[in-house]
């Protein structure tokens, strides 16, 4: 479902929490495992500047945030944000949703955020995908993990799934061992902003100035991008 505008993302919300009128996404992480993702990627100093990086988050640093995948129209007057964890069904039933998406309306950005908040192996699949866009290969390697049937897949199925992709694996291996600090740092930004939104599973979105939690359908997606433009063009963002 979607919420209200995300206005007050101008202003540090570092934390906040925005329960009120909101279903329960699907197969939501307890916050210890949330916590325990964020301590898994740094600890010490490195987790202290995550924190830092929630007090000053903005609209503006989530959506053009430079070190995130994007696909469609870089310069679109729309932007979905699209928070999704490699282990969980309803982010994979989304997917083909967000492509028909992209593939009926030139005007809108898509936003990968990779935030695996389910299990280890969902961290390896997301560190891997990261790791595969030094090479331009970022949607080779999520498309591929995306289609692994099932929940809570463990790191073997997605190792073959990201063989079979057509990624160059040494080139991967190598990207990951010289990249892997920004990619944990990504990967802890991306998990740091979904947890000071309020989102306390996955998948979630934010749709221009909205957010909604759990499973969209094709002709939710529209309605939510219809509504996003038309608030844009009543109401001018300041952001």
């Amino acid at each position: 479902m979607l919420e209200r505008p995300l206005f007050l993302l101008a202003f540090p919300v570092h934390m906040r929490r925005t329960t009120k009128n909101r279903k329960p996404a699907p197969m939501t992480p307890s916050s210890l495992t949330r916590r325990s993702i964020l301590a898994a990627l740094a600890t010490g100093p490195a987790l202290v500047s995550g924190v830092a990086h929630a007090q000053r988050m903005t609209l503006d640093t989530i959506t053009n945030d430079p070190e995130a995948p994007v696909a469609g129209n870089p310069a679109g007057d729309v932007t979905i944000v699209a928070f999704l964890d490699y282990n969980c069904p309803y982010c994979k039933k989304s997917v083909p949703e967000l492509e028909r998406v992209l593939a009926t309306d030139s005007g809108v950005k898509l936003v990968y955020k990779d935030t695996p908040v389910l299990t280890e192996a969902s961290v390896f699949g997301a560190r891997m995908a990261l790791a595969a866009k030094y090479q331009g290969a970022y949607l080779k390697v999520h498309n591929a993990l995306m289609r692994v049937p099932g929940r809570r897949n463990p790191q073997p199925m997605m190792e073959d799934a990201i063989a079979s992709s057509g990624v160059d694996i040494a080139r991967l291996k190598a990207d990951l061992e010289k990249h892997g600090a920004e990619i944990d740092a990504l990967i802890k930004r991306n998990v740091a902003q979904a947890d000071a939104l309020g989102f306390e599973g996955v998948p979630d979105f934010i749709i221009g100035s909205f957010k909604a939690n759990g499973y969209l359908d094709y002709d939710t997606f529209k309605s939510a991008i219809a509504q996003a433009r038309a608030e844009a063009t009543a109401k001018p963002s300041t952001l």
